[in-house]
């Protein structure tokens, strides 16, 4: 498997807050704001589905991911 890279536009992010719950391990939410936090921009491979599911259901579109060699 290709490594997994996260990013995430916090100026994008209207804190709703999927993300976390999907994956909490790789993602949180500030506790000022409720904007993302984005704990492992490397994530373990465990983590693939709910991440990839977390950028999907993302309403504003602020997670991206990439897959690397």
């Amino acid at each position: 498997m290709t490594e997994l890279r996260v990013v995430v536009d916090r100026e994008l992010c209207c804190g709703a807050g999927q993300c976390v719950l999907l994956a909490p391990a790789v993602f949180d939410q500030d506790e000022d704001d409720g904007i993302v936090v984005l704990l492992e921009a490397e994530p373990a491979e465990a983590h693939r589905k709910v991440v990839t599911e977390a950028a999907a259901v993302c309403p504003t579109g602020a997670i991206a991911i990439s897959q690397g060699s």
